[in-house]
């Protein structure tokens, strides 16, 4: 206690934070375990002897993680966790919950149990130093210490980037006797160097997400406890706050009451808060439940105001300990830095006063969700299975007990039983409860010369879980099986070892291997040596958790005289846990047979095994002692029954055990070879027996070689290969192997409707038939032709008047033609009167007026322009309706502010050549016709491609339908040169010298060689791309040897992954059908109506509205894009397109929502970390951020026109929003510093700071067309607020989210993605409260948000 008073002096006498000494000691020096150095490492679990009480129930042990994090059970991957916010879906004591690293010597993390008083005695100075009115008489008898010292938060390091030289030590200590557990965190000066850590995939998007400290119980069935937790600092203050603050009087040290015998319904925080009169208020969150998020009758959240002044100490009796029994009074102070805790509150009146949840559900257990990698690592000592080769929870969830919870390993998957059931995890039962056991019994036994059987008769077992009794009943086993049967009591013992009561850190049959077993059981009776083979089999659980078993009795028992009785005294039986697969026992035990007045002492020597299905990652005791109390066995002769009855618990070993001499095929001194098994025998003795496939020589085992030796089960057409201990039959080529694994059969060729004419479609001169995958045929009529494939008509082509005004159209079944009328010349889509004089552009559109005048000011339609006599645009231009007159150039585009009203005086133009001239193709891209040059129209929207000079590029291609044609120099169609979508394009002269965008393969090889700093490793892998720049159709892991094949889009074909040392035959991609697939295979075109586009990774998804309310059962990926990070998303309402930003690829790309778009990238150089992204469907504009250039920048919506708005007064500029009706642009600065919301006009003009106080992390920016509001959402503070677009009328929407990233408004909610939820949250915006979440199948951060309408908001349709 000396020592603890110099230290609590020294901290005292600063004031500030807890020195390096008030640590308690740790280090190899005091027998610390040390943690493997990594990522994401976990130590085997830590027996507590005796078990403290934590979170209601026994501790049994206790497993320490790399990431500041202690539990009672193993950890799953850390991305299941380690970025998301309280509460977890298991245990946690947290004292700085964030993404470390100890890899590359950077740290340690030390663990041990420790009774030593000079250890005791600091824990017990600071438990009383919190609690000093409670904890008087409270002296622990053991701690558990767990010390991160000098670790390193997780950091993607590259050729350009050096590890972070901040590094964080800190402390937990678990401190307990048999009635109390206290927790105790502490933080020492300079300690906390790092406040947060940088999820891993968030690439080049700068986030760090604050690190979590405080309690979690993990998730269980009791509704009261479900999602309990206690949050003490989430943010970047209260963090902060961690060194300088305390709730002991001690700074840097913080402790909790965390475990009693007695009821404890919530951790009980200490109450003696640091006195700073510079404290900065922080709030107390209440605890939540979420268990039913969204039930007000349930549920509470509210915040409340932590005051730090001289109010903490109570007047007359000096430092009080507040509760969290209810809402904590006005002018009560509430202690600093808790934040979270979950109660019911009732009001000052009585009145339950309620409202929704702060923060949204979490997973259940039994639906674990699981973070996909997007990326596939390996580490040279560990074997990593990407989420395509191993199991993963998101798959296999369905295998564990709705009352248990999944969790992710590196090589597959585990699952485990909540609080309070009990079981391996693919089945569980609720603890203490009464079970029922079925079953049948069949056997073929001689009882002294006189042979029984009988089959099928009936087995009940009753088991009382809550003192570990069991009951046993088989009934209709024939006399004299019946009687000889008594002493049998291994047969109900069985279910004793299953169900005994568990003593601390011990664990039931049924706790390990679950309702799927199989125990063989051998026993020999003496003197006779009468031998008996038992089986008993396990086969589930059944309707009303009822286990279901069947057991096989074969063998020779000795014969029983009537009225004979069996009496067998208690006994205790050592069980041995040589894997997580087997557990074995042998034992000799005696029983005395009671006939009138003699009595007679006989024995018998029992050996068993139990074989199961267990987790390999589970660490078992090896040994533990089954103590039964008490047993009888009797034979009904009225009802013919024959009944055991134990008592058991099972508990350790024990340290008589450890010097009782064991058997050596139990502690593995046996001198069996590895090929044999050790069997068990009396006392010490045991025989050495081979396996399966092995035969002995005299010396040892030897594999038997099956194909040599004939004995192989193979049949015709295979290729038999011998193993050790085994065999395998392979077939020869054109045959598989039949279901028994030793026959090959033929190979059936796979029948193809569409040859064989089997299949549903149109007469071929219509249709055409397609192989879908599954071999199912699909449908498509022919160009010229409609229907839905099976039945097609034709299409009448002259009704849209393809041909020239001067020629006659003909429809032909599937086609047309066009003829010109007498006297004239051409095609028919082109026709001259006798002459084939070009048109000029303006005497083309004299001819074919445009629906609306060139220029950005429509005035109306029917605009017929006036050309001179050579043809070109006169420079004065006067609308013949409406009497508007303007100024053109060379090329008919308006001269801006050159428009006078009708009546007024004209303007006075000059020459067209006076003012910079555009070439007709530039003209065409700026201003596009709503039908392309020529007259064979195609579609709306077609923008022509033109060469660096201006010309129009020879050929000519619709970026949305697919038809591709030749023009000749002034743009206008060649007749008879367009071709079909999907078709080889035509060859239409020397176009001039252009670059190749780089194609999908490449920037996604590009993206990964800078993830990995230019130089990968050979455990890297990098896309191989061919000369045009497809993907190869053999793609390999460095040089790992594993190989697959891949279709034109990088993706992997199913079953075609190889071993090292192969390599599979991979085809090229089939070329592409003449007729591209309506829509594309991983494009979903969305129904009509409002919904949400939210980016995810390499997807973009759909999320369709029923009013406000999230349809989440609609909701599916729209856009798949491989080697992408999509961040920001936004929609342009008028051509129902999407538009994003791709930080891996470092470009912005749109994709049309019609069936059949391609993404099309319009922006792909100058651009290092493009992020938010807004569209200003108004003007045809879209503007961006990108924090790697600190710049703003605009463009018009096809990439043109292009230009920096701001390069200066930037640190991190992250979101973007526009109001198209007013001009107006608003953008967050991300920067730590100062944070801030600015706002200009869309031209750059007159930039303003906004708000610049009371921010922290602006992340979502979003303006409400219809309220008028500007409003964003902060990671920082947790807020989301509203103001108007001046900066006045500011108010909070809501006080407590999550880690929000983006936001959009609609209607009369918020939707905002979530990085702690991996999810889309709603708000409502008048109440604030959280009204829905939607949290996607495959789980990674979300990014980007945007709504979809119907229509165009704030302006005309």
């Amino acid at each position: 206690m000396r020592a603890l008073a110099a230290v609590l002096a020294a901290a005292l006498a600063v004031g500030a934070a807890l020195p390096r000494p008030g640590l308690l000691p740790h280090g190899p020096a005091r027998g610390d375990a040390r943690l493997r150095p990594g990522d994401d490492e976990s130590s085997p679990g830590v027996p507590l002897r005796p078990a403290p009480r934590l979170y209601g129930r026994a501790a049994r042990r206790l497993y320490v993680g790399t990431n500041g994090v202690i539990s009672t059970q193993d950890f799953p991957r850390e991305t299941q966790y380690v970025d998301d916010d309280f509460p977890t879906d298991f245990p946690v004591i947290a004292p700085f919950l964030a993404d470390l690293d100890t890899s590359g010597d950077r740290g340690n993390i030390y663990y041990r149990q420790d009774n030593s008083p000079d250890v005791l005695d600091q824990t017990v100075g600071y438990i009383q130093a919190g609690f000093p009115h409670t904890t008087g008489s409270f002296l622990p008898t053991n701690a558990f210490i767990a010390t991160w010292e000098d670790v390193g938060a997780y950091q993607e390091l590259s050729q350009d980037t050096k590890p972070s030289r901040k590094l964080n030590t800190f402390q937990a200590v678990i401190a307990y006797n048999d009635e109390d557990t206290y927790a105790i965190f502490l933080y020492p000066e300079g300690g906390l160097q790092f406040l947060g850590t940088r999820p891993k995939e968030s690439y080049n998007v700068q986030l760090e997400l604050p690190a979590r400290v405080g309690f979690s119980w993990g998730d269980g069935d009791d509704p009261k406890r479900d999602g309990l937790f206690h949050s003490l600092a989430s943010s970047e203050p209260a963090l902060r706050n961690l060194e300088r603050e305390s709730n002991t009087g001690v700074p840097g040290v913080w402790v909790f009451h965390v475990g009693s015998v007695a009821p404890l319904e919530h951790v009980e925080p200490g109450a003696v808060p640091v006195r700073h009169a510079s404290s900065s208020a922080d709030y107390t969150r209440t605890l939540y439940s979420r268990a039913d998020h969204y039930s007000r009758a349930d549920h509470t959240s509210m915040e409340l105001l932590a005051q730090h002044s001289s109010d903490t100490l109570h007047p007359d009796h000096g430092p009080r300990a507040p509760t969290l029994q209810g809402i904590v009074p006005k002018g009560l102070p509430a202690s600093l830095g808790q934040e979270q805790s979950r109660r019911l509150h009732p009001s000052v009146d009585g009145s339950a006063q309620r409202s929704y949840s702060a923060n949204p559900s979490s997973y259940s257990s039994g639906h674990h969700g699981v973070g996909v990698e997007e990326d596939v690592h390996f580490n040279p000592d560990v074997f990593t299975y990407s989420a395509a080769s191993r199991e993963t929870c998101a798959q296999h969830h369905e295998r564990c007990s709705p009352h248990a919870f999944c969790t992710d390993y590196a090589t597959g998957v585990c699952c485990h039983c909540r609080a309070t059931y009990y079981g391996n995890g693919r089945q569980c039962l609720p603890e203490g409860a009464v079970h029922r056991l079925n079953g049948k019994v069949s056997g073929s036994l001689t009882v002294g010369r006189a042979s029984v059987r009988f089959q099928d008769v009936d087995l009940h077992a009753y088991i009382v879980g809550s003192d570990g009794r069991t009951y046993t009943a088989i009934s209709g086993v024939p006399q004299p099986a019946a009687r000889a049967l008594l002493p049998l009591l291994p047969i109900g013992g069985l279910f004793a070892w299953l169900f005994a009561l568990e003593e601390p850190s011990s664990e039931n049959g049924f706790s390990i291997t679950g309702a799927e077993f199989t125990q063989n059981l051998e026993v020999t009776f003496y003197p006779g040596e009468e031998t008996v083979h038992i089986t008993q089999t396990a086969e589930g659980l059944g309707a009303d958790n009822y286990l279901s078993l069947k057991t096989h009795i074969q063998g020779q028992v000795p014969f029983l005289q009537e009225n004979t009785t069996v009496h067998i005294a208690p006994y205790k039986e050592l069980y041995h846990y040589s894997s997580s697969a087997a557990v074995t026992s042998s034992a000799q035990r005696e029983y005395v047979l009671v006939s009138g007045t003699a009595n007679q002492t006989l024995s018998y020597r029992l050996r068993q095994n139990i074989t199961f299905a267990g987790c390999p990652h589970t660490r078992l005791l090896a040994r533990q002692r089954l103590s039964v109390a008490r047993a009888f066995t009797l034979y009904d002769s009225q009802e013919h029954v024959l009944r055991y009855a134990l008592a058991a618990h099972i508990g350790s070993a024990g340290d008589n055990a450890e010097n009782s001499p064991v058997n050596p095929c139990h502690d593995s001194t046996h001198t069996c070879e590895a090929t044999a098994r050790c069997q068990p025998g009396t006392g010490m003795e045991y025989t050495c027996e081979c396996a399966a496939g092995y035969h002995s020589d005299g010396r040892g085992c030897r594999d038997v070689d099956e194909c040599a030796e004939g004995l192989s089960q193979c049949g015709p057409f295979t290729v038999c290969l011998n193993g050790p201990g085994s065999y395998r039959c392979e077939c020869h080529s054109g045959y598989r192997l039949s279901e028994d694994g030793q026959r090959c059969v033929l190979l059936a060729p796979a029948s193809n409707p569409c040859e064989d004419g089997s299949h549903p479609c149109a007469p071929g001169d219509r249709a055409r038939c397609l192989i879908r995958a599954g071999g199912q045929p699909a449908c498509e009529c022919l160009p010229g032709y409609t229907g839905d494939g099976i039945s097609c008509s034709d299409v009448d082509e002259c009704a849209e008047n393809p041909c020239h005004p001067a020629a006659v159209c003909y429809n032909t079944q599937g086609s047309f033609s066009c003829r010109c009328h007498p006297g004239y010349e051409g095609d028919g889509f082109q026709c001259s009167h006798g002459s084939t004089q070009r048109l000029t552009p303006c005497q083309h559109e004299r001819l074919y007026p445009r629906e609306v005048p060139p220029g950005p000011s429509p005035v109306s339609n029917g605009h017929v322009p006036q050309c001179d006599e050579e043809g070109r645009y006169r420079p004065l231009q006067c609308h013949s309706s409406t009497g508007h007159c303007w100024c053109v150039d060379a090329a008919g585009q308006e001269i801006a502010g050159t428009r006078t009203a009708p009546g007024s005086t004209p303007p006075r133009c000059g020459t067209p050549e006076s003012v910079q001239q555009l070439t007709p193709c530039e003209h065409a891209r700026l201003y596009p016709r709503e039908v392309p040059p020529g007259p064979s129209p195609v579609g709306n929207g077609h923008v022509p491609q033109c060469d660096e000079e201006g010309r129009y590029r020879p050929l000519q291609c619709h970026s949305s339908t697919g038809h591709c044609w030749c023009v000749d120099a002034s743009g206008q169609e060649i007749a008879g040169t367009r071709t079909a979508p999907g078709s080889t394009p035509p060859r239409c002269g020397t176009p001039g010298s252009t670059e190749r965008p780089p194609t999908m393969c490449e920037r996604w090889r590009q993206s990964l060689l800078e993830h990995y700093g230019g130089s990968p490793r050979s455990d890297q892998y990098v896309p191989q791309c061919n000369v045009e720049g497809n993907f190869t159709p053999l793609q390999c892991h460095g040089d790992s040897g594993y190989c697959w094949c891949v279709d034109e889009s990088g993706r992997e074909i199913q079953g075609t992954r190889s071993e090292p040392g192969s390599t599979p035959p991979c085809l090229p991609s089939v070329a592409p059908p003449s007729v591209r697939p309506s829509p594309r295979p991983d494009v979903s075109p969305p129904a009509t109506g409002t919904f949400l586009l939210y980016a995810q990774g390499q997807q973009i998804g759909y999320l369709p509205l029923n009013g406000t309310h999230l349809q989440k059962e609609a909701a599916k990926t729209l856009l798949s894009l491989h080697g992408s990070i999509v961040v920001g998303i936004d929609y342009d309402c008028r051509e129902k397109t999407i538009y994003w930003t791709d930080v891996a690829g470092r470009t912005i790309s749109r994709a049309s929502l019609e069936p059949g778009a391609e993404p099309e990238t319009i922006i792909n150089s100058g651009l290092i970390s493009p992020e938010g992204l807004a569209v200003d469907h108004l003007r045809r504009a879209m503007f961006w951020t990108d924090s790697g250039l600190d710049k703003i920048e605009r463009a018009r919506l096809d990439g043109s026109e292009r230009r920096v708005l701001f390069d200066t007064d930037l640190v991190n500029p992250r979101a973007i929003a526009v109001d198209p009706v007013r001009g107006n642009l608003y953008w967050t600065d991300w920067n730590r510093e100062a944070p801030k919301i600015e706002t200009s006009t869309v031209n750059g003009a007159n930039r303003r700071v906004l708000v610049n106080k009371d921010i922290g992390l602006p992340n979502g920016l979003t303006f409400d067309p219809f309220s008028k509001l500007l409003c964003w959402a902060d990671a920082g503070t947790k807020h989301l607020e509203c103001t108007f677009p001046d900066g006045t009328g500011r108010r909070v929407i809501q006080n407590n989210l999550n880690y929000p990233f983006s936001i959009i408004s609609y209607a009369n909610h918020f939707y905002h993605t979530d990085w702690r939820r991996d999810g889309v949250i709603a708000v409502d915006k008048e109440t604030g409260s959280f009204t829905d979440e939607y949290l996607p199948e495959q789980r990674s951060h979300l990014y980007g948000i945007t709504a979809v309408y119907p229509y165009c908001p704030g302006a005309r349709k």
